[in-house]
């Protein structure tokens, strides 16, 4: 299987391609993990850690970094705007992929995703180091946010109304209510549980093989999503709980199977299930 066959296969990189270009001075390796201590056990060598918690969400607000902060992290980074980033990570590029939404959010244009992460770099028993790079800094400057790929509370209301398609990526568990969270992260969960009105529940892991890390094939992603209604000619929201797992979803739909108008709500759950007014469905939903 060759990268090729996706609607968008400039946008993955295979791990045999990287052990080759690790010294490309206009390539930057940036590994973003759900577990920030796994960067200092061994990293790919050159890659930067960028924690999705500390590096990308603001101090105060809930919100993510803004387009000065954002600016300001890339030019710590050594990203210049004509820098090619790859992102990776452990849990199957989870954030990964929410790093790769953020840098698109602001604008970057070269983006990558290492196909297999973490995982599949250290089963191959590829080179790692402990050994923390610095790079010159730049003069970043990103653009304008693009609102395309984001869902506020707001669209998501809109979205109701005009019967968009929904997709709720976390645990059958979560999504039909039984669990007010994340298996195993009971201290981040809301006040209710359930799901979106007329959201279907496509868990994000379903789009990788579990062997590797790898994104699915194809046709496999394509009856994976339209055998739930999830069809390209349909404007697209996915969520799951701050939006991380979700961001990996928007990537497969857009990138891989090349839909065109696909959003992150990254309020998500911990917004939504504590929202006043906002409709919720418990139970198994839509088939």
């Amino acid at each position: 299987m060759t990268t090729e066959q996706y609607a968008h296969p400039e946008v993955l990189v295979e791990t045999e391609w990287l052990a080759q270009h690790l010294h490309d001075p206009n390539l930057r390796i940036v590994e973003s993990d759900e577990d920030p201590l796994l960067y200092d056990t061994g990293h790919i060598p050159g890659a930067v850690k960028v924690d999705w918690f500390t590096t990308l969400q603001d101090p105060v607000r809930r919100d993510f970094i803004n387009q000065q902060q954002f600016e300001a992290l890339c030019s710590s980074l050594g990203i210049a705007n004509d820098t090619t980033v790859i992102f990776y990570g452990d849990k199957n590029n989870w954030f990964a992929c929410y790093a790769f939404w953020l840098f698109e959010y602001y604008g970057h244009e070269h983006l990558r995703i290492l196909n297999g992460g973490r995982q599949k770099w250290l089963q191959e028993a590829r080179p790692i180091t402990r050994e923390v790079p610095v790079y010159p800094p730049t003069d970043y400057r990103a653009k304008p946010p693009k609102r395309d790929i984001r869902a506020f509370r707001e669209d998501v209301f809109r979205h109701i109304e005009t019967g968009g398609a929904l997709v709720d990526v976390r645990s059958p568990q979560e999504y039909t209510g039984e669990l007010l969270h994340m298996p195993n992260y009971p201290q981040e969960g809301a006040l209710r549980g359930g799901h979106i009105q007329g959201a279907v529940n496509i868990p994000w892991a379903m789009a990788i093989n579990p062997e590797d890390g790898t994104f699915k094939l194809p046709q496999a992603l394509r009856d994976l999503y339209q055998g739930k209604g999830i069809t390209p000619d349909r404007e697209v929201i996915a969520y799951c709980r701050i939006g991380e797992r979700s961001s990996h979803t928007w990537f497969v739909l857009k990138y891989l199977l090349g839909y065109p108008r696909v959003r992150n709500y990254d309020g998500s759950w911990t917004e939504w299930g504590n929202l006043v007014g906002a409709p919720i469905e418990k139970g198994a939903g839509p088939s």
